[in-house]
C-alpha cells in the first residue's frame, strides 16, 4: 500500500495525518490553501483505501471522513509492540522444513519480514540473508559455504541467492 500512496502523491497524509485548526479564520491565504490541498489528499486517500478493503470491512469505515478515523485499524502502541513480538518470534524461530523448497521457505520469510516492516521494524537485508542460510537444512551447507566465500552477502541480491539455492536443491 506504501508504494501505491506515494505514487499517488499521498505517502505523506496517510503517514502523518493531517491536523485541523481549532479556527480557520486566522489563517493566511496560503495556509488555507494548504489546508484545503490536505483535505483533498486526506480524502482521496481515504477513498482508495475505502475501495480496496473487502465487503465485510467497508461498512466499519464507509462513515469515516478522514484518514485519522480508521484508527481501530491502526491499533494501539500496546498492539503494535504485541504484533512485533510475535513477527519477530516467528522469525527467530522459522527453520525450513525437508518438504518444503527453498522459494516457499523464502516466501514464508518474506512475509514475516513485510509484516515487521508494515509495524515498523526495519529489518536490515543483511539480517534477512543470515536468517535466510542459518535456517535451512544441513543438507545446504556446502553450497551456504561457498556462496559465503566466494560472494558478498551484504550486497549479493536476494534473487540470485534463491536462484542459486534453488538450482543446488534440484541437483
Amino acid at each position: 500500500m506504501r508504494t501505491f500512496f506515494t505514487s499517488q502523491g499521498l505517502w505523506e497524509i496517510v503517514n502523518d495525518g493531517r491536523q485541523n485548526p481549532q479556527d480557520t479564520s486566522t489563517l493566511l491565504v496560503v495556509e488555507k490553501e494548504k489546508l484545503n490541498k490536505d483535505i483533498e489528499m486526506d480524502s482521496l486517500a481515504l477513498y482508495h483505501i475505502q475501495m480496496a478493503v473487502e465487503d465485510s470491512i467497508f461498512p466499519r469505515i464507509s462513515g469515516a471522513t478522514i484518514l485519522s478515523r480508521l484508527g481501530e485499524f491502526q491499533g494501539s502502541a500496546k498492539v503494535c509492540i504485541v504484533k512485533l513480538q510475535t513477527f519477530g518470534r516467528d522469525l527467530e524461530n522459522a527453520k525450513m522444513k525437508d518438504s518444503k523448497t527453498i522459494k516457499e521457505y523464502y516466501s514464508r520469510l518474506r512475509e514475516i519480514v513485510n509484516q515487521l516492516r508494515a509495524y515498523g521494524d526495519d529489518i536490515p537485508k543483511k539480517r534477512v540473508v543470515e536468517k535466510l542460510l542459518i535456517s535451512l537444512p544441513e543438507k545446504c551447507d556446502p553450497i551456504i559455504t561457498t556462496i559465503e566465500e566466494i560472494k558478498d552477502i551484504t550486497t549479493f541480491p536476494m534473487t540470485e541467492l534463491v536462484g542459486s539455492l534453488e538450482a543446488y536443491a534440484k541437483r
